[in-house]
């Protein structure tokens, strides 16, 4: 099945500068976000998380024209400062960014989340969902009234997901730091909202044990009876990002085919 309703070109974004980080590979959400950033009029800057990732995002960069790229480890403070820096040289302000950084060890998300150590919660938690709180502090500077800044989280922040363990849990704080963020913020007209997605197929989803049962049960048990496409998180995304979303911050917007409203499964088979 391909992903319906994608790809419309609708000017949202006309003349916003939009920042993209976490893109990883063609797979990554992220890369789907920044696409639709672009194809609905954004100029869009991209980044990835070391050298490792460099030369494969560098192409996916180069195919949408992408007007900034570099590196960005949300573990190092530096980093962070260094792209604000950047932003504010060749952009002079910013209109929004997308956050979609998350981590946790495989052992911590395939074993039992009460055997896991300080450093595996400190490391978690640091990426997943302080990073967020760190980069809003730093680039919500450079925005203007109609800012909007959209992070990722997902449905295993709200009940236990086999295999996903400790990212649960740093999803879960990702969740309330953007209520309080969007409290924070709003006074100068910031929005802050996320994006609970369904299970995509991406280079992370490969780190967690049983994900191929994931997404049959996601598909089995969700009100459109299907999985969901990254382009379709993309375009919940550009809404977001648009000044059509101007009422809308502090929200967790479910782009799941109504998996999180099914309260038990279907009494029939399709």
């Amino acid at each position: 099945m391909s992903a319906p309703h994608t790809g419309v070109q609708s000017g949202l974004l006309k003349g916003k500068r939009v920042l993209v980080t976490g893109v990883a590979n063609h797979r990554s959400i992220a890369w789907s976000v920044a696409r639709a950033c672009v194809s609905d009029g954004a100029r869009v800057g991209m980044t990835h998380q070391n050298s490792a990732f460099e030369m494969r995002v560098a192409s996916l960069a180069d195919k949408i024209g992408a007007d900034l790229f570099g590196t960005l480890d949300v573990l190092h403070s530096e980093d962070v400062k260094r792209l604000k820096k950047r932003i504010e040289v060749e952009w002079g302000q910013l209109d929004g960014f997308v956050h979609a950084l998350a981590f946790a060890r495989r052992d911590a998300l395939a074993g039992r989340y009460v055997d896991i150590s300080a450093e595996q919660f400190e490391e978690a938690l640091r990426v997943t969902c302080f990073s967020l709180t760190e980069m809003s502090e730093a680039l919500s500077s450079l925005m203007l009234p109609g800012g909007s800044i959209v992070t990722l989280t997902s449905y295993g922040s709200e009940k236990v997901l086999p295999g996903y363990g400790l990212m649960g849990v740093a999803k879960a704080a990702l969740e309330s730091s953007v209520r309080y963020l969007a409290a924070d913020l709003g006074e100068t007209g910031i929005r802050v909202n996320a994006i609970s997605a369904g299970p995509i197929k991406t280079i992370s989803a490969g780190s967690i044990v049983g994900f191929k049962e994931m997404l049959e049960w996601n598909r089995s048990h969700s009100l459109l009876r299907r999985n969901v496409f990254a382009e379709e998180v993309a375009n919940a995304a550009v809404y977001l990002l648009s000044n059509m979303s101007s009422a809308t911050t502090g929200e967790i917007h479910h782009v799941d085919a109504g998996h999180h409203a099914q309260g038990m499964a279907h009494l029939r088979k399709w």
